[in-house]
C-alpha cells in the first residue's frame, strides 16, 4: 500500500549558520498532521528531467495543533535536495510523506541524556520542547542536553536552549566546542569526553544519540563500557 503524499508549505525560514536552514512549513489539505517527536519526513521532488529525488528529515519542532512542522538541515554542495530546499521562497510548496521512524522517547520515563552534534540536534528539539511542555511527561526527571559543535557560531537554537534551562530546573543544556575560542566559557571538546561526568556512575539512565556515525558509535561503545545495557542506549545516524 502506497503510503499518502501530502503537500508541505513554507512558511518561513532562517539561517542558523552560514550553511544551516531553519524551516518552518505548514502541512496543507489534511485535518491533523500528527507525529511523535523524533519521527522523520520523507521529502520529494522532481528534477527537470523528470528524476524523482527523495531525502529524510528529522521533524526539529512538537507536535503542533496547526498542523505546522519545522526542519533543520545543511546545504550540502552537489546536493540537489538541501540546495533546493534551502532555495525555497515563503509560500512554495514540496511534497512530503509520513512520519516515520521509531527514534522516539520510550517508557518508563528515567533521567535521560539527550547527546547530540551538528543538525543531529533536529529531533531533540523536537523532543524537548514536547517533555517539558507538560510536567507529566518528563515527570519531574533529569534531563540533559550534551550537544557538540565546532565554534559558537555553530550551535544551533543556542539561545533557546539557554531560555528553555533557565525556565525548567530539571532541564541542563550543556554545549560543548570542539573548536572553542579563548573567551567560550562553557565545556570543551567532544561530547563523549563529557558523558562520564553527567551519568556519574549510573547505569539507570536512558540516553538518546543523533548525529554522524562515527559519533554515535563512540557514545554508544563508552556507555556499553560503563555498565550500560544496550536497551537503553537508542540512536539515530545521519550517514
Amino acid at each position: 500500500m502506497p503510503f499518502q503524499t501530502h503537500t508541505a508549505r513554507l512558511t518561513r525560514s532562517t539561517a542558523l549558520s552560514g550553511f544551516t536552514k531553519h524551516f518552518e512549513f505548514e502541512m496543507q489539505g489534511v485535518p491533523r498532521f500528527g507525529f511523535v517527536p523524533g519521527q522523520w519526513l520523507s521529502l520529494k521532488h522532481t528534477k527537470s528531467d523528470g528524476e524523482e529525488i527523495t531525502r529524510a528529515y528529522s521533524i526539529a519542532s512538537p507536535p503542533d495543533e496547526n498542523n505546522r512542522f519545522a526542519l533543520c538541515l545543511n546545504r550540502v554542495q552537489d546536493g540537489f535536495m538541501s540546495n533546493f530546499l534551502c532555495d525555497m521562497k515563503e509560500g512554495d510548496e514540496i511534497s512530503a510523506q509520513g512520519p516515520f521512524g521509531d527514534f522516539i522517547l520510550r517508557p518508563p520515563m528515567r533521567d535521560t541524556i539527550f547527546i547530540a552534534t551538528g543538525t543531529g540536534i533536529a529531533p531533540f528539539r523536537s523532543m524537548l520542547h514536547w517533555l517539558v511542555a507538560d510536567p507529566s511527561r518528563h515527570e519531574d526527571r533529569q534531563l540533559w542536553l550534551l550537544f557538540g559543535s565546532r565554534t559558537e557560531q555553530d550551535i544551533y537554537y543556542h539561545q533557546e536552549f539557554l531560555r528553555l534551562a533557565e525556565a525548567h530546573e530539571n532541564f541542563h543544556y550543556l554545549p560543548t566546542l570542539s573548536r572553542g575560542v579563548g573567551d567560550w566559557q562553557g565545556l570543551r571538546g567532544y561530547v563523549q569526553q563529557h558523558v562520564p561526568g553527567i551519568v556519574a556512575g549510573r547505569t539507570d539512565m536512558h540516553a538518546y544519540i543523533c548525529g554522524l556515525d562515527k559519533m554515535i558509535r563512540a557514545n554508544r561503545d563508552l556507555l556499553k563500557s560503563l555498565g550500560w545495557d544496550r536497551k537503553s542506549i537508542r540512536y539515530e545516524k545521519y550517514d
